[in-house]
């Protein structure tokens, strides 16, 4: 079979000896993934699924900073400030349609989550049939840090984190090394940066009847004991609380330097962006499934953005000015009003996701 490439150089596909590769190619802004480019994503997705000489799909990023940043927050941030709703519901409804397409995808993804991988980049890889990391793997979803709260199916992984893990992670916004990821449930296999030309090798010319998983398993190696696991004693005791308060007081009960500093951050961050994201996380946990949990993540992006100053004001602090100094609306989590997160939960999105 021939090579084949997209036109767009912001993603690379093509396909050779029955592997389909896909690489994020904006290495410069860490593969941050904008509309253009998942489009060309879902194309070459829908292409290869009826081609009957590609069985199974790698997904990857260039440059060695990491696989993908996640969305672009920038051109969101134009949006929103410029009344510019239509253009929203298209990014996130495409987007959430790509997230779904790779959990439900007929034949096998492979993903490399190597170095960043954040936020929308969690919504690519964090679906795929193999997950994959390495020593040099950051995975979060820092979406409460800009007045946010994690989307692209994020709540479905955090609901299904062990213990309070999930809780922990959404409100905090807190990075993940590869022993976290695999401990938490965003990966399966950790892969060194050292072998992954070998593993590319081995998918192209596997022998049959080797399954991509088989061959991942010959180049996995065993992590070093993750962060989480042993700080689950304490994240498991002040995440169970039933409200953030409960939580901050359980945070400062405890004799652990890494609660009180994880209390001291959750003061700092936006009362609307934690509550909800609190409670978007124990709801996800009930859900059937992935498509349930994208259209309860769509309705409150939705919210957010139509509704919500913290949203542009967070990605200004972060990425516009970069004072890193947001004012959060309310300021304070006293100051949220009774009905607040209810009001998120209850919002209608038209057109809806699904």
């Amino acid at each position: 079979m021939n090579a084949q490439r997209s036109d767009d150089d912001a993603v690379s596909a093509r396909a050779w000896r029955g592997v389909g590769h896909l690489t994020l190619n904006r290495p410069r802004a860490i593969n941050a993934l904008d509309l253009g480019m998942i489009r060309l994503l879902s194309a070459a997705l829908d292409r290869w699924e009826r081609d009957t000489d590609v069985d199974l799909v790698l997904l990857d990023g260039a440059g060695e900073r990491g696989f993908c940043a996640g969305g672009d927050v920038r051109a969101l941030y134009d949006f929103v400030v410029q009344g510019r709703v239509d253009e929203v519901h298209t990014f996130f409804r495409e987007e959430y349609a790509l997230n779904h397409r790779i959990a439900t995808y007929p034949k096998p993804i492979v993903a490399i989550a190597d170095g960043v991988t954040m936020g929308g980049g969690i919504g690519l890889a964090g679906h795929a049939r193999i997950r994959i990391v390495t020593e040099r793997s950051q995975l979060a979803m820092p979406e409460t840090r800009i007045g946010f709260t994690p989307d692209v199916g994020g709540s479905w992984l955090l609901g299904r984190a062990p213990g309070r893990l999930g809780e922990y992670l959404g409100l905090t916004g807190a990075t993940m090394d590869a022993a976290d990821a695999l401990y938490a449930g965003f990966a399966d296999h950790l892969v060194p940066v050292a072998h992954l030309s070998a593993l590319h090798e081995a998918l192209e010319y596997r022998a049959d009847p080797s399954s991509p998983t088989e061959l991942v398993l010959l180049f996995d190696e065993s992590p070093e004991r993750s962060n989480l696991e042993t700080w689950r004693p304490w994240i498991d005791d002040a995440f169970s609380a039933d409200d953030l308060d409960g939580i901050l007081h359980r945070l400062r009960q405890r004799w652990e330097p890494e609660a009180h500093a994880t209390a001291d951050l959750l003061e700092s961050s936006a009362p609307t962006a934690v509550s909800v994201t609190l409670e978007a996380v124990r709801r996800a946990r009930a859900l059937p499934s992935l498509h349930a949990a994208l259209a309860q993540e769509y309705g409150l992006v939705m919210w957010f953005a139509t509704t919500q100053p913290d949203l542009a004001e967070g990605i200004r602090a972060q990425l516009v000015d970069k004072d890193r100094s947001p004012s959060w609306s309310p300021a304070h989590r006293f100051e949220l009003p009774p009905g607040r997160v209810a009001e998120a939960f209850a919002h209608q999105p038209e057109p809806a996701l699904w």
